[in-house]
């Protein structure tokens, strides 16, 4: 079976946290393409086809980790917003957050996210977990294919 590689999508509009997080990804080997948005708007333009995105290929993302505190639309309203389309309701969501907050961690899960990560303050674990995830999510899930 042919299989498409489809991007990892990287929601964070931390610039020193999204490229942590795409060293992480590339150190692991992962084949599948990265993408960094800065906010929540960018993120469902990019998987929604619209804007600067509305000529990009095919295909959704293999996985988004998504910060929960960004501009202009925070990571919690995108994932409610994909779980609510049909389209993009199955893409695999790993929130990649510092935030701690009980209501943060709950809401998540209410919402159909897939993994809550906390952002480790040690660079090194940051690092591990950013690894673990992408293989993970990236590699070894597996979900059905879009009609």
């Amino acid at each position: 079976m042919n299989r498409e590689i489809n991007t990892i999508l990287i929601a964070e509009d931390s610039a020193a946290d999204a490229e942590m997080a795409i060293d992480a990804l590339r150190a692991a080997k992962l084949a599948n393409p990265i993408v960094h948005v800065e906010d929540g708007v960018e993120a469902l333009d990019y998987m929604l086809h619209r804007g600067a995105f509305k000529d990009r290929g095919k295909g959704n993302p293999a996985v988004v980790l998504l910060d929960i505190k960004m501009p202009r639309l925070d990571g919690l309203e995108v994932l409610k917003q994909m779980r609510d389309n049909e389209r993009l309701k199955r893409i695999p969501v790993v929130i990649l957050s510092s935030s701690r907050e009980e209501s943060d961690l709950i809401e998540s899960w209410n919402l159909g996210v897939n993994a809550y990560v906390v952002k480790p303050v040690d660079v090194s674990q940051f690092f591990s977990a950013v690894q673990i995830v992408g293989q993970f999510w990236a590699v070894l899930n597996e979900f059905p294919q879009q009609e």
